[in-house]
């Protein structure tokens, strides 16, 4: 009889606080909020156009999102989020379809998390 083990995978993400205050500081509470909703919004969607395109085998598409995807995360202080975003373009740039797998898998659990934990900041 064979025993399959499964593995949990979970992420621990950290935000960089001083983006968000700065963001907070140059356009006031309200309009930075605004922002904030709405460039969350736009990362939740962008997370599924990547998986969709990778699915679809679209990796010129599924790139361009990625990057497009961590530039958003870098401007709201998601470092691992724009990190992992990065990598997913790497491995496509690298043709190793293994690594771009699971970079991607790992993207959408630390975009999971990362969605979540920025509402988890006190002054927000």
């Amino acid at each position: 009889m064979e025993h399959v083990t499964l593995l949990r995978q979970s992420e621990t993400v950290r935000l960089d606080p001083d983006r968000l205050d700065e963001l907070f500081l140059q356009l006031g509470h309200q309009a930075a909020e605004d922002v904030v909703c709405r460039a969350l919004e736009e990362l939740a969607a962008r997370l599924t156009h990547v998986e969709r395109f990778y699915r679809q085998g679209k990796m010129r598409d599924m790139r361009k999102c990625a990057r497009s995807l961590g530039a958003i995360a870098d401007q709201l202080g998601m470092e691992a989020l724009a990190r992992v975003a990065r990598d997913v373009s790497g491995c496509s740039d690298a043709g190793d379809a293994v690594a771009l797998a699971a970079t991607l898998a790992r993207l959408l659990r630390v975009g999971e998390v990362s969605l979540t934990e920025i509402w988890d900041e006190p002054a927000y």
